[in-house]
C-alpha cells in the first residue's frame, strides 16, 4: 500500500475514533446521573439523604464516612451517654476553665447571641425547668412557683464563659447544665453536608429528623421539592401542610420546630413541652409550628426553637428585625391558620405552591 493510502487510512481510522468519542459523550450528556440515597439511625431519630454527582463517589465510602461523623457528635453531645463530654462536663462542679472543642464553643456562641437577641427567650440551660415539669421522663405535674424560682436561679447561657481563642469553657454556676439538642439537628445536617462537599457533591438533600438542608437541583436539572409538615397531634403520620420548591442553588436550610408532639393537660389546660426560660414555664399562646429558613442549619435551628418560644407576635417582631426568613402556623379553633415574615414574604430563595 503506497503511503498516501496509508495517510487516508489512517485519518479515516482517526475520524472514526473521533465520531464515536463524540457519540458516547452526547449518550454520556443525554443520560442524567441518578440520584444516590441513604438513611439511618442516629440521635433517636431518622435521617435520609439524596444526592448525585457527575464525577464518580464511592456510597460505601459516604456511608462509612457519615457513620464516623455521627459516632463522633453522639461522643460529644449526647446527653444520653454518661461518657459523653457534654454530660461530664454537666455532672462537674468545677467552675475552673475546661478545654472544649472548636464545634462547641461554635454552638455556645451561636446560642449565646440568639438569647440575647430574643431576650432570654433562648436558653439551652434549662433541662433542670424541663426536670421539674415531669418533660424528661413524662411524669407531668405542675410546680409550685417557688419551686420554679428556685430551678430557674440555676439555669443561665450567660453563666456558662467561652473562650474561642484558648479553646476553652467555664461554668461560673456549680450546677450549672448544657444541652444542645435545640441545635443537634442541625449541627449534624452540617457535618453530613460537610462529608458530601469534601467529595465535591454540590447537589443534595440532607434530612435529619424533619430539618434540612438543600443545595443544587435533581440531575434533570429541575428544582429541589421539598414540605413543611401540617402540626396536626391527632396523626402519628408526618403529612404536609405545605409544599414549596427550592430556588436558590447555593443551598438553603430549613429548620422547623413544633409544640404539638409533647404536651400533657392538667385541669383543662394544656402545657407544652417549650418552655420560656424567663417565666419557667410552658409557653401559653397559638403558635404550633415555626420554620426558619437559612443559609446555617445551626442557627435556623436555634432559632426555630426561640421562634416557638416567642410565639406569633413577638417571633414577627424579631423576624423582622432580624430579617429571618419564617413561616409561622398557629392553630384556632376553626383550625391552622399560617403567615410569613417580611424577609420570607420578599424572598426569591424559596417558593410556596399554590
Amino acid at each position: 500500500m503506497s503511503t498516501p493510502a496509508i495517510q487516508r487510512n489512517f485519518r479515516l481510522i482517526s475520524y472514526g475514533i473521533l465520531l464515536l468519542a463524540l457519540v458516547f459523550a452526547v449518550i454520556k450528556y443525554q443520560r442524567p446521573a441518578t440520584i444516590q440515597q441513604i438513611e439511618g439511625h442516629a440521635q433517636g431519630t431518622t435521617y435520609h439523604v439524596s444526592w448525585w454527582s457527575d464525577n464518580p463517589v464511592s456510597t460505601d465510602v459516604i456511608v462509612q464516612e457519615f457513620n464516623d461523623t455521627l459516632a463522633n457528635i453522639d461522643v460529644e453531645l449526647s446527653t444520653y451517654r454518661e461518657d459523653s463530654y457534654i454530660s461530664r462536663f454537666n455532672r462537674s462542679t468545677d467552675t475552673r476553665w475546661q478545654a472544649a472543642s472548636a464545634d462547641f464553643i461554635a454552638l455556645i456562641e451561636i446560642a449565646k447571641a440568639i438569647h440575647h437577641k430574643t431576650g432570654g427567650c433562648y436558653d439551652p440551660t434549662i433541662g433542670p425547668l424541663f426536670n421539674l415539669w415531669g418533660f424528661q421522663k413524662d411524669s407531668f405535674h405542675l410546680p409550685s412557683p417557688s419551686a420554679i424560682a428556685a430551678v430557674k436561679a440555676q439555669v443561665g447561657i450567660d453563666k456558662l464563659l467561652i473562650d474561642p481563642a484558648g479553646q476553652r469553657i467555664r461554668k461560673t454556676l456549680p450546677g450549672l447544665q448544657v444541652d444542645l439538642s435545640s441545635m443537634g439537628e442541625g449541627y449534624s445536617i452540617s457535618k453530613l453536608a460537610k462529608v458530601l462537599e469534601r467529595h465535591h457533591i454540590a447537589h443534595y438533600l440532607v434530612e435529619f429528623g424533619g430539618d434540612m438542608k438543600i443545595r443544587g437541583h435533581k440531575p434533570d436539572g429541575k428544582k429541589w421539592r421539598i414540605a413543611i409538615d401540617r402540626p396536626d397531634q391527632q396523626s402519628a403520620q408526618r403529612q404536609p401542610y405545605s409544599i414549596l420548591t427550592i430556588e436558590d442553588e447555593n443551598g438553603v436550610t430549613l429548620d422547623t420546630s413544633g409544640t404539638y408532639r409533647h404536651h400533657f393537660d392538667e385541669n383543662g389546660q394544656r402545657y407544652s413541652h417549650i418552655l420560656d426560660p424567663r417565666t419557667g414555664a410552658p409557653v401559653n399562646h397559638a403558635l404550633v409550628s415555626a420554620s426558619v429558613f437559612g443559609q446555617d442549619p445551626r442557627v435556623s435551628d436555634a432559632w426555630a426553637t426561640a421562634m416557638l418560644c416567642l410565639g406569633p407576635d413577638e417571633g414577627q417582631k424579631i423576624a423582622t428585625a432580624e430579617q429571618l426568613e419564617v413561616f409561622f402556623i398557629t392553630q384556632h379553633q376553626d383550625g391552622f391558620q399560617n403567615a410569613k415574615s417580611d424577609a420570607l414574604q420578599h424572598s426569591k430563595r424559596v417558593i410556596f405552591e399554590p
